[in-house]
């Protein structure tokens, strides 16, 4: 079974493609981008400390900096998971703090993805009280 890491670091297949139907604030046929879980963990690195944006912020921005009008919800949910699945692995090794993505900036306690992280919320809770973010 792979590595929540080597999940991040797997090339996948992203790009802008039109949207295949209507869900959520996506509507069918806008160009869509479907990131990369790196583009994902690269985009959330760039999240100034004690900075925080919520997820539709997220894809807005993403989506624009790609040059699409939205970016891919359901893609987003599986991408912001490994990003802290593999930073936690990264803090397992012995990595320091400030150098894994700062997933805490984007995802809180109540996020619907922090409830299926291995570790649970605390970790993300604590690190958003260390940065004076909303808890």
């Amino acid at each position: 079974m792979k590595s929540w890491t080597d999940r991040l670091n797997t090339p996948g297949i992203n790009g802008i493609k039109p949207s295949p139907r209507t869900v959520a604030d996506v509507v069918e046929g806008q160009p869509m981008l479907v990131p990369t879980a790196r583009q994902v963990d690269d985009f959330i690195r760039s999240i100034p400390e004690g900075v925080e944006m919520d997820i539709r912020a997220l894809r807005t921005a993403l989506a624009i900096e790609h040059g699409a009008e939205v970016t891919c919800p359901v893609t987003i949910g599986y991408h912001l998971r490994t990003v802290a699945e593999a930073a936690n692995e990264d803090l397992e090794r012995g990595m320091p703090l400030s150098d894994i993505a700062p997933y805490w900036r984007v995802i809180d306690a109540k996020t619907p993805t922090t409830r299926k992280l291995s570790f649970g919320a605390e970790f993300v809770a604590a690190q958003r009280k260390r940065e004076g973010l909303k808890p």
